[in-house]
């Protein structure tokens, strides 16, 4: 049988790194695929995703809008904010009032959190001031004054308390709180439409696979997304793990089916993404 290579773009954060363990170390069978892992970060992944450059990728949710042309959902590979998610940050407590008026460091304008901001605000990106700084430098932008509010992602809203700031609001809990407990999609994975149905299928029986594999050998998994763990012992990479490779990542389910919905559904009717767009998974 002939040996199928795949790009396979995802973050090297230690979330993405344990739900690949399986694939990255060959402890899962791969069916014929051989997988080229790309490590990015996830805005740099969401811009390849709009020029159809791999074949499989993590994207943000808020990207998914602009690529489903290419681009179907995977039905494994799920960042979901089960009551958290992305944080904004500051010197001091701001209110959403006030937060209109400041300036603030995102991490990405494709990125789930940056369209979760515009939907908190009531505002779209252009009524307020931003400033695009890559993810691990926005505690920096913040007590620098280079901006007045931080909004950040991935590690960061578990150490946020060591950086001498405060959060003003953690828009994972807001949207749950207003969408009937739903989670915030934060991200997927997705795979390229030239694939036909049934080879779109079986790819994603391995990347389930390799899902399901990690949350059975956990302890090993948990030892190999550590290189990726930046600033962040065993425990807390554990517990950061743990937030965003679930059940929820396992299968979308009907409730995270529908939180996609709702999120992309809400954009549009506030015109925040051009496009009112129906969510299209490999079944």
């Amino acid at each position: 049988m002939q040996t199928i290579t795949l790009t396979l773009g995802h973050s090297p954060d230690p979330d993405d790194a344990f739900m690949f363990y399986g694939l990255a170390k060959d402890l899962i069978p791969a069916n014929g695929f051989r997988f080229q892992h790309i490590l990015q970060d996830i805005q740099t992944l969401n811009e390849r995703a709009t020029r159809g450059e791999l074949d499989i990728s993590a994207v943000s949710i808020h990207a998914y809008a602009f690529v489903a042309r290419q681009y179907a959902l995977l039905p494994s590979g799920a960042s979901m904010g089960d009551g958290y998610g992305p944080m904004l940050v500051a010197k001091r407590q701001f209110s959403r009032e006030e937060i209109r008026g400041k300036r603030i460091a995102v991490p990405g304008t494709m990125t789930s959190a940056f369209l979760a901001l515009q939907l908190w605000l009531g505002l779209p990106a252009n009524e307020f001031q931003y400033i695009v700084v890559p993810f691990d430098q926005i505690f920096a932008a913040v007590r620098g004054g280079a901006a007045d509010v931080g909004l950040i992602i991935h590690e960061g809203q578990l150490t946020w308390k060591n950086e001498g700031l405060v959060v003003c609001q953690d828009l994972g809990l807001w949207w749950n709180d207003q969408n009937d407990g739903l989670p915030l999609p934060l991200g997927g994975n997705v795979i390229h439409k030239k694939f036909p149905p049934d080879v779109r299928r079986a790819i994603s029986n391995v990347l389930t696979a390799s899902i399901q594999y990690s949350l059975d050998h956990r302890v090993e998994a948990v030892q190999h997304a550590l290189q990726y763990a930046r600033d962040m012992g065993r425990d807390l990479a554990d517990k950061f793990v743990g937030m965003y490779v679930n059940h929820w990542t396992l299968d979308y389910g009907d409730r995270g089916r529908e939180s996609i919905r709702r999120f992309l559904g809400q954009a549009f009717d506030r015109g925040f993404i051009p496009h009112r767009q129906e969510p299209e998974f490999v079944v």
